[in-house]
């Protein structure tokens, strides 16, 4: 696979890690076809293997997303923006921190952004369990499924 087919895989796949964040948006969907473009395309023993994975995972994500509550992100009080951003720190926190630093970023995000929206520390705690309540555990399981799909990809890059 060509170099840049590479970016245009990781592209696919950086839309798909913002699209889980947006309601509506097949995100994960957008992962899985990122990742059997590249399996396709690359079809060595490593990208089968990343591919077989990523669809155990997002197999996995469909499962859990039964037995969690409901995404209602308007029940929150929250705004959409803190949501957005507790989304994107989750990502860079996942390649800060690998795998932790994605559940880390999510709800660190979300607090310091309602504790600093309601002016204390007690107000950011309870906005915080209110957001991880109505949406915070149904699109963090599915943001870390997804993110982990991303990882096996860029680790069988760098070490495949």
């Amino acid at each position: 696979m060509s170099g840049w087919q590479l970016v245009a895989v990781g592209a696919v796949m950086l839309l798909g890690l913002v699209g889980v964040l947006v309601p509506g948006v097949p995100g994960q969907a957008i992962v899985w076809a990122a990742v059997a473009w590249w399996a396709l395309t690359d079809t060595s023993t490593v990208a089968w293997g990343v591919l077989i994975a990523a669809t155990c995972l997002l197999l996995l994500n469909q499962a859990l997303q039964a037995l969690l509550p409901a995404r209602r992100p308007h029940e929150t009080g929250a705004p959409r923006k803190t949501l957005v951003l507790g989304g994107l720190a989750a990502i860079a926190g996942f390649f800060v921190v690998p795998v932790v630093g994605g559940v880390l970023g999510y709800v660190g995000a979300v607090y310091g952004a309602e504790r600093l929206r309601l002016g204390s520390r007690g107000a950011g705690w309870t906005s915080l369990k209110s957001v991880m309540r109505a949406t915070g555990y149904a699109v963090l399981v599915e943001l870390l499924c997804c993110l982990l799909g991303v990882g096996a990809w860029l680790g069988a890059l760098i070490w495949g």
